[in-house]
């Protein structure tokens, strides 16, 4: 074996080993700049779930709240159920949501029983090999809405009017006694909240 042979072809691998290890680099950087955006993108995506279900949490509080105010009405129910019954608008709680998860949001109503919410994270993707991602933010977007869980029939005009109906609360029933209103459904009783499909 020629000894000179060998100390050549040691010295034809190294340029091949230099640009393999420079490749294997680049691609670590490509996959930490994928990494950071999806990071920035799962962060924008937090935001806005939260943002939208805080909103429709406050306003099922306050539905439950009408509700409880007109238990003695049963006339009222049906339009409080279905989110006709006046109610400040909650999108003051996404924003604030969103500003406590480093975002922002633009928030509206959707239809009288629910919140779409864009949050927009204030922090970007930052530096990268990737060009402009220093300046780039997430935007996700998300929808909440509010189901009535209960149902009930109205008692016929000669029930009188001291009888209130009986809520079915999917699967769990509620006897009301006008002259013992202690013991009534709670908003998570009467209101279901969830993010949208």
């Amino acid at each position: 074996m020629n000894p000179l042979r060998t100390g050549r072809d040691a010295g034809q691998a190294f340029p091949i080993y230099i640009t393999v290890v420079g490749g294997l680099l680049f691609l670590a950087l490509a996959y930490f700049a994928v990494g950071q955006a999806a990071a920035t993108r799962s962060e924008a995506q937090t935001a806005a779930d939260a943002a939208a279900l805080a909103a429709a949490l406050e306003t099922r509080d306050q539905l439950a709240a009408q509700w409880l105010e007109n238990v003695t009405k049963p006339d009222t129910w049906q339009d409080i159920f279905d989110g006709k019954a006046v109610v400040s608008s909650a999108c003051w709680r996404a924003q604030e949501l969103a500003a406590s998860n480093d975002a922002s949001v633009s928030c509206q109503p959707d239809g009288p029983l629910g919140y779409s919410v864009v949050a927009e994270t204030n922090g970007t993707v930052g530096d990268t090999i990737v060009p402009g991602t220093e300046r780039q933010r997430a935007t996700e977007s998300a929808t909440a809405v509010i189901e009535p869980r209960c149902t009930f029939d109205l008692p016929g005009e000669d029930a009188g009017d001291d009888v209130l109906p009986g809520l079915s609360c999917k699967g769990e029933e509620w006897d009301l006694d006008p002259d013992d209103l202690l013991d009534l459904p709670k908003p998570e009783d009467l209101f279901d909240v969830h993010l949208a499909d």
